[in-house]
């Protein structure tokens, strides 16, 4: 039985408590502060408080109440603004800006992508080869969320480096392969918060999660300090799966962000977007699609898709025939796999220098 690092368990029921769910707020404002055409960014979205008269007051652009002449208390605002002392105690304060009761207009939420690629299900000969459509290079869509209601205002497409490592193959299974490893360690974390709100301590909560994680983790494939903290980070701010899919395909060179669209919206005012993109077995992959596509005729009418359904499908064996790769500029590959091979050489030296330090201290 695979131990769980003592590390990793402290980080796994140190980050348990504060998972956030999805604002689901009775009472919202949303409010296009900036004038681009949603209220998805930081400030524009606010929970509703409670007045001393029974109604809902928006904290956006609240102002507080003054007297007039008369000594009656009025709106800075406009006469048509009500001024209300909030329940909890106060001055009176008014807000252009009204409330929206989302158990009467509820908040439309596209779910994920939820797109699994290319999959191995066409007729196949007695020796195993397929005997249906190939696709080279084919990748598979999905999205993640930028700062937004939703993800609480965290900006789930942050690159965070390489965790996936290229090169596992060009494969139809190795997005699979690799999307497998983070959902392995996102059903871990999931499992120990369960376990720790149900009063486990936080021995036994690490227990139950850490054994999804840890067999989730290809030490060939990944790199699984940086997969471990990148793990948390999302969590903490309320990152789904798929945006923890795309986040580690993504930071690995290995996805094209086809563009945005708005996931979640309340009376066709946007509150959370989204970035569709196609993400493929290697970085190569990718880069090859890009420069390829371009040159196929077949291509030109539905380009990537839209940024919602992307299209991402490989190349058939005519198509990757006729691409002409002397007018692609594949030089981000070849200058990573001089870099690669820079620092393999750096380890092989040190190695030997290692070894032969140990051979004449012996």
């Amino acid at each position: 039985m695979r131990r769980v690092p003592p590390l990793l368990a402290g980080l796994l029921i140190g980050t348990a408590a504060a998972f956030p769910a999805p604002a689901n707020a009775q009472q919202i404002c949303a409010v296009d502060m900036n004038g681009n055409g949603d209220a998805a960014d930081p400030g524009e979205t606010a929970t509703c408080h409670l007045t001393a008269t029974g109604t809902f007051m928006c904290p956006i652009g609240e102002t507080p109440c003054a007297p007039d002449a008369a000594g009656a208390v009025q709106c800075p605002l406009g006469s048509q603004y009500a001024c209300a002392a909030p329940a909890s105690g106060g001055p009176a304060t008014c807000s252009a800006n009204s409330c929206i009761d989302t158990s009467q207009h509820p908040i439309a939420d596209a779910p994920p992508i939820n797109d699994p690629g290319a999959l191995p299900d066409g007729p196949v000969d007695a020796e195993g080869n397929c005997l249906g459509q190939i696709e080279i290079f084919a990748g598979h869509g999905a999205r993640c969320r930028p700062p937004g209601l939703f993800t609480t205002f965290s900006n789930c497409c942050k690159d965070k480096g390489k965790i996936i490592k290229d090169g596992m193959g060009g494969s139809l299974t190795s997005i699979s392969t690799k999307i497998a490893v983070a959902r392995g360690v996102f059903n871990g974390m999931k499992a120990a918060y369960t376990a720790f709100k149900a009063g486990a301590t936080a021995s036994q909560a690490a227990q139950s999660g850490a054994h999804a994680i840890i067999a989730g983790i290809d030490p060939t494939s990944i790199a699984i300090s940086l997969a471990v903290n990148f793990m948390i980070e999302v969590l903490l701010q309320g990152c789904d799966q798929e945006d923890m899919e795309v986040g580690m395909l993504r930071g690995s060179g290995m996805c094209h962000e086809v563009g945005s669209y708005c996931t979640a919206s309340v009376l066709g005012i946007c509150l959370q977007k989204a970035k569709g993109h196609c993400c493929f077995n290697t970085k190569l992959g990718r880069i090859i699609q890009e420069q390829g596509r371009p040159q196929l005729k077949s291509f030109n009418t539905k380009g990537w898709g839209t940024p919602k359904n992307p299209y991402c499908r490989g190349f058939t064996a005519e198509e990757f025939q006729a691409l002409d790769f002397s007018k692609m500029d594949l030089g981000e590959y070849y200058s990573e796999i001089e870099t690669r091979a820079q620092a393999q050489i750096q380890a092989d030296m040190k190695g030997k220098i290692d070894a032969y330090q140990q051979t004449i201290n012996h």
